[in-house]
């Protein structure tokens, strides 16, 4: 079982995906660094974690 995310996580990771989509993929080290670069999210831990979520939907999204 996977753990349930806080909502200001989903909402700051549907907000990228909504303007950013096509620069996200399914690795998570680079949708960190995309994160840090479209976002001003000062503390490390919550932006991999919007990182992480973004990388889980669009993994989803493949079918992988």
């Amino acid at each position: 079982m996977g753990s349930v995310k806080p909502s200001y996580i989903k909402n700051f990771a549907m907000e990228l995906l909504k303007t950013h989509e096509q620069s996200f993929s399914t690795d998570f080290e680079q949708n960190k660094l995309l994160v840090a670069e479209y976002t001003d999210i000062e503390y490390k831990t919550i932006a991999n974690r919007v990182a992480g979520y973004i990388t889980r939907i669009k993994s989803k999204s493949k079918g992988v």
